[in-house]
């Protein structure tokens, strides 16, 4: 989705001969994945963060277009909205000073981003969902002028018969509203971190990151307020997930932006089910040989599984599989985020170096039940896990996974001195039992101002201290 796809129209026989060749394509991954050609590579790590654009009164500006050719970075990329753009981190094998290496080209490229911004009379912020935003900002007239952002929502709308979008949550208070095209998305901002893992490990990577959703959403939450009302802890969930919503009440259809359907027994299996479940929105016929997937990806880019298997090359031009963990939030700090990913990538890779397939010892009913009651209520959720006892997330996280992933990040051969940096940002989150979600939450209960909130936000990141350290 992040490939310009030009101006063409769409024609009569654009689908048929897009399906064909996604067909063709998923069938060569499957045999090239039985032949063992897939990158044996791995672990290697990168993100994409989104971020937001806002204004001397903290509200969404929508100027990225021209903040990015200001900036002129390789690794700021525009998003759906205007007022959004997208951070990218240089994948870096997982070892060594991999982790503050990610740190610090994160910070100097956010820190030469803001003093960008900032000439042009605006900030950066990283947040799940800006507590400023109204629901008037999330207009056609305020989408990145993309013909592929054009055609998604027009081919949405199209699968939807016309009909208006309605979102609704319930949470602390309850939202209910209706609104006309896709931009409702351009609300939900993320960190998504990525993992590539050797191919015989990618199906074991991607499924305990399946695992790991429920706790990570609770650990990360950040996204407690949309157009001024208090929802869940991290509404970015429920949000994302009515925002494309192509069903069409008169024909069945699979939603995009689900928990998934299954564990994975092959990488490709993902892939397979794309080809079967779900309408093509942008038929889009590519130059590519069938090794480059071109249509596999970009299909596969239209589909928003909350933990979802990508192909990629390595610097040789090897396909490789990758997992893209797609659940935590944008913010609150740098070290906040990338403290997130550390925890992620140690506990994945201790579950996958485990004798038994974790997987094995709860379903995924079970796992996708945990994923909503964490993204509903936090780190005070009551999670299932493993040895088959209910507690809160809290809990969880600090008796049974921080220990896992102190585990794992050790036998990736990570510096001692990152492993303990950024391991001790999650103890003391979990120690105060604060992440960024309850200090909206609590700021908003005390002054009631959402101004003022975004504005204190902004001044505690620029400290680049971890959330639990914020001040009220």
């Amino acid at each position: 989705m992040g490939q310009e796809i030009g101006r063409q129209e769409i024609g009569p026989d654009d689908l048929e001969r897009f399906a064909r060749r996604l067909a063709e394509e998923t069938d060569y991954a499957c045999a090239a994945h039985a032949r063992d050609e897939f990158s044996n590579r791995g672990p290697v790590a990168g993100f994409e963060l989104e971020a937001w654009l806002v204004d001397r009164q903290f509200r969404p500006i929508p100027r990225n277009l021209e903040f990015l050719d200001t900036l002129g970075s390789a690794l700021v990329v525009p998003e759906l909205s205007r007022f959004n753009v997208e951070f990218n981190g240089t994948p870096r094998a997982l070892q060594g000073s991999a982790l503050s290496d990610l740190e610090k080209e994160l910070l100097a490229t956010w820190r030469q981003a803001q003093r960008v911004a900032a000439e042009g009379g605006m900030s950066l912020v990283a947040v799940g969902t800006l507590p400023t935003l109204r629901e008037a900002d999330l207009t056609l007239a305020n989408m990145t002028p993309f013909r592929r952002y054009e055609l998604l929502n027009q081919q949405v709308l199209q699968w939807r018969g016309g009909r208006p979008l309605r979102l609704s949550i319930t949470g602390i208070d309850q939202l209910t509203t209706v609104h006309s095209d896709v931009m409702l998305e351009a609300a939900a901002t993320s960190f998504q971190v990525h993992l590539q893992m050797p191919a015989r490990d990618a199906a074991r990577a991607y499924n305990a990151s399946l695992l790991l959703a429920a706790p990570l959403v609770a650990l990360s939450a950040n996204s407690p307020l949309l157009f001024g009302k208090a929802l869940w802890h991290e509404t970015r969930i429920p949000l994302f997930e009515q925002a494309v919503d192509c069903c069409h009440p008169d024909f069945p259809c699979c939603r995009r932006v689900t928990f998934g359907a299954g564990y994975l027994v092959e990488p490709t299996d993902d892939f397979v089910a794309n080809v079967r479940r779900y309408q093509v929105l942008l038929p889009f016929s590519l130059p590519d040989p069938l090794s480059a997937y071109a249509h596999l990806r970009l299909h596969n880019g239209t589909i928003w599984r909350w933990i979802r298997m990508l192909i990629g090359f390595d610097d040789d031009s090897t396909a490789h599989f990758r997992v893209e963990q797609r659940v935590m939030p944008a913010g609150p700090s740098l070290i906040d985020m990338i403290a997130n990913a550390a925890f992620y990538y140690g506990a994945a890779c201790g579950l996958v170096r485990q004798d038994v397939p974790p997987e094995s010892g709860l379903s995924f009913a079970q796992i996708r039940d945990n994923f909503y009651r964490a993204a509903r209520d936090g780190l005070a959720a009551p999670l299932l896990w493993l040895d088959g006892r209910r507690r809160s997330a809290a809990d969880l996280l600090q008796q049974q996974l921080l220990p896992l992933a102190t585990e794992g990040l050790a036998e990736l051969k990570l510096d001692a001195s990152d492993r303990e940096r950024y391991l001790a940002v999650i103890a003391g989150r979990l120690r105060r039992r604060r992440n960024g979600a309850v200090w909206q939450l609590a700021h908003f209960a005390r002054h009631g101002d959402l101004s003022r909130l975004t504005a204190d936000y902004i001044e505690q990141q620029s400290r680049l201290q971890p959330v639990h350290e914020w001040p009220l």
